[in-house]
């Protein structure tokens, strides 16, 4: 379509020049010498963008602005004064404005004007494109040579900033990402069946068991308050995307990304965080503080507990606090316990992200409003901006805290569902199965026939673990069309991909 310009100036005889100048460039300009005409072009026709006088005889151009922004407040509308005067400035800027020119102005300055206001969008998408096929190939290296964690972690880092900058744009490049990422997990899985069996020998990187005497412990050596703020079922992509929310308050001193043990799921990766150990030295060191996965008890009731067992562990005496928030009055009630403490560290526990991606599997309104990670992101980011939580944040600034923001696993957003079958004891995790006599014909799944081995305990002498790659699932053969259909395009944990295993651990400096 024709981009169509207004312009209203009391001397529009006199700008002719730059009418043919537009005009030769494929611009349609409507053209009025007074306010109210421009009013009235843009209630009765479509318009991309308005230039307007500010000083016009009859109604202003600020009245003119106002009564235009009342009928269209999305409408661009650019100012065109000779004054430079503050006050006229800020009343424009007030009455949001989209720019302004000041006179004499040229031809460039218009057509860089309409460039920045109603060819933004088109050209950003362009120059992302372009920039994206340039990089396809250096990305698909990046996938084919990986070979140790940290280049995988700069594999997840890339697909991720693609992905949002390609939202941004709204790029038809999405697709050929997507299937970048999926070509990128499955190469991952192969890397993780590879190597995780070394890895419980000797951590090539930080993982689970490693956060506090590597994060937490030596901060708190360095005499500073630390919180420790742990959001369940939080992905990279989604820690981008509040990211700028939290930089009004804090400073991000460190950026990583850690490993997550296997299961990703919280039973084993949260309580190994907080344990400092992995899940089957729990069992056997602190026998209490250990669900079984045929428990019916909440498999994370004992989260302080083993917090305690970790400080003393180490010898240390560290004072600490320990909040988990699962609704936003106890998060009020939090915020106004941290007004008076003086507790060295704080740990709290957020489980709004995790509650949403088991809402979202059992609602069909979740679902619409969650359909994709594009969604997903963008329901993150209002709950945090306009929950009780970044209030929160905001007091552990106030109050002095270095804050650590991780989580414990991500989630992944699963397409194919694969047959398994197994002993009716087994768990109903959709990424993992933990159990007897457990049977899949996927050449893509993970099995460890020797938990110990992994660090992980087994419920019976015979007991395995398998776990799902990329984006599938489990499904039982004697339902397995109900777990189709039910289960695809949720968001799952428990399994091996790069969203599930390398995860947001974030420090945070308060600016004041």
């Amino acid at each position: 379509m024709t981009p169509r310009i207004l312009w209203a100036d009391d001397e529009i005889d006199l700008l002719k020049p730059y009418i043919i100048y537009l005009q030769q460039r494929g611009y349609e300009v409507l053209t009025t010498n007074n306010g109210q005409d421009a009013i009235d072009i843009c209630l009765r026709e479509p318009v991309d963008i308005v230039f307007l006088d500010e000083n016009m005889p009859g109604l202003s151009g600020l009245e003119t602005l106002a009564d235009i922004k009342r009928s269209r407040p999305s409408l661009p509308v650019v100012m065109i004064t000779k004054s430079e005067e503050e006050n006229i400035m800020e009343e424009a800027i007030g009455a949001k404005i989209t720019d302004y020119l000041i006179k004499p102005v040229n031809p460039s300055q218009i057509l860089m004007c309409l460039k920045k206001h109603i060819h933004e969008r088109s050209i950003f998408e362009e120059h992302t494109s372009a920039a994206y096929r340039e990089e396809f190939s250096d990305i698909a290296y990046l996938i084919n040579s990986a070979s140790t964690l940290a280049e995988w972690q700069a594999v997840h880092r890339f697909l991720t900033k693609w992905e949002l900058q390609l939202e941004e744009a709204g790029s038809g490049m999405t697709e050929m990402l997507r299937m970048q990422r999926t070509e990128a997990n499955a190469a991952f899985a192969k890397f993780v069946q590879k190597n995780y069996a070394s890895w419980m020998a000797e951590h090539p990187g930080l993982m689970s068991p490693d956060i506090f005497k590597s994060r937490i412990f030596p901060m708190l050596d360095n005499g500073e308050k630390v919180a420790l703020v742990v959001i369940d079922n939080f992905r990279y992509d989604q820690w981008l995307a509040i990211r700028p929310i939290l930089e009004q308050d804090f400073s991000v001193t460190a950026d990583e990304l850690y490993t997550s043990i296997l299961p990703t799921a919280t039973q084993y990766a949260r309580n190994a965080i907080f344990a400092g150990l992995m899940p089957e030295q729990i069992r056997e060191m602190y026998p209490d503080y250990w669900v079984e996965e045929g428990d019916e008890d909440t498999k994370n009731q004992f989260e302080k507990e083993l917090i305690d067992t970790q400080i003393r562990r180490f010898r240390r005496h560290d004072s600490y606090a320990y909040y988990k928030v699962n609704e936003s009055d106890f998060c009020e009630r939090v915020i106004q316990k941290l007004r008076g403490s003086q507790q060295q560290l704080c740990v709290v526990v957020l489980n709004f992200i995790d509650m949403l991606s088991h809402s979202r599997t059992e609602s069909k309104m979740m679902r619409e409003l969650c359909a994709d990670e594009a969604a997903y992101r963008s329901l993150t980011e209002s709950w945090f901006r306009h929950s009780p939580t970044s209030e929160l944040f905001r007091r552990l600034a106030a109050l002095g805290y270095k804050v650590v923001l991780t989580t414990d696993h991500g989630t992944v957003r699963v397409s194919s569902p694969i047959p398994i079958t197994a002993d009716k004891n087994t768990n109903t995790n959709l990424r993992y199965k933990v159990g007897k006599a457990l049977v899949c014909k996927s050449k893509d799944v993970y099995t460890m026939t020797d938990p110990k081995a992994f660090g992980l305990p087994s419920p019976n002498i015979s007991s395995s673990y398998v776990f799902c790659t990329g984006q599938d699932f489990f499904g039982y053969p004697n339902n397995f069309n109900y777990y189709a259909q039910y289960y695809t395009g949720t968001f799952q944990h428990g399994g091996i991909s790069l969203e599930e295993m390398l995860i947001p651990l974030v420090t945070l400096t308060p600016k004041s």
